[in-house]
C-alpha cells in the first residue's frame, strides 16, 4: 500500500521491448559491499559490477548472483554478501535503458510530477536476511530543471496506490544511464 512505507528498491516492471532480460556480468571475489536485489549497479573500471552510489550513473539493477563458495558449493542468491570469497561468479543485472521500474517514494508524488527527475535515498538500505533493497525515490530531490538519476514516467497502477498518497509508488526510467559503450560485458 502506498499509505505505508514498505520500500522494495527499483523493481523492474516492464520493458517497451517486451521482456526484461538480465545480462550476465561478474563481481570481483571479496567485493567489500553488499549488493541487494533491485539495487542500482554500475560497471567499475575493471569491467565488473559494483554498487552505484547516489549521484553515480548506473546501468540497471542487480537481480541475483550465482557462484561457487570457498567450500566448493554452488550457490544461487538474490544478494551479494560483502567480502564473499568465491569463484565462477555470475551476476545478473538489468541493462536496457528503456526498462520501466517501480519504486516507492518517501513522500507524496502528484500527477504534475510526471516528467520530473529525482534521486534515490540511501543506497545501502535493505535487508541482508531477505536480500531485498529498501531504496526509495527521494522526493526532496524532485526537479524539472536539473539532472537526477531517475525520471518519473507514471504512477504505478494498483488498488492501493494513487497520486498524492503518503508513499506513492511510481514508474521511473534511468535518467542518467551509464554509457553502455563504456561497459565491458562478462
Amino acid at each position: 500500500m502506498s499509505t505505508t512505507s514498505q520500500p522494495f528498491g527499483l523493481r523492474p516492471a516492464y520493458s517497451p521491448s517486451g521482456v526484461v532480460r538480465p545480462t550476465a556480468y561478474s563481481i570481483v571475489t571479496g567485493y567489500s559491499a553488499n549488493i541487494l536485489q533491485n539495487q542500482p549497479v554500475k560497471i567499475g573500471t575493471n569491467g565488473t559490477i559494483e554498487a552505484a552510489a547516489i549521484g553515480d550513473r548506473f546501468i540497471g539493477t542487480f537481480q541475483g548472483v550465482e557462484f561457487t563458495d570457498a567450500d566448493g558449493r554452488y550457490r544461487v542468491s538474490n544478494k551479494w554478501t560483502a567480502s564473499t570469497a568465491a569463484t565462477d561468479i555470475v551476476a545478473y543485472v538489468t541493462l536496457d535503458p528503456t526498462i520501466v521500474y517501480e519504486i516507492q517514494a518517501n513522500g507524496p508524488i502528484a500527477v504534475t510530477d510526471i516528467g520530473s527527475q529525482a534521486d534515490y535515498t540511501t543506497i545501502t538500505a535493505g535487508s541482508t536476511v531477505t536480500g531485498l533493497s529498501a531504496l526509495m525515490l527521494n522526493t526532496a530531490t524532485l526537479t524539472t530543471s536539473a539532472n537526477a538519476a531517475l525520471r518519473i514516467v507514471g504512477i504505478a497502477s494498483g488498488p492501493d496506490n494513487a497520486a498524492g498518497d503518503n508513499f506513492t509508488i511510481v514508474e521511473v526510467q534511468v535518467a542518467e544511464h551509464q554509457n553502455v559503450a563504456d561497459r565491458v560485458a562478462y
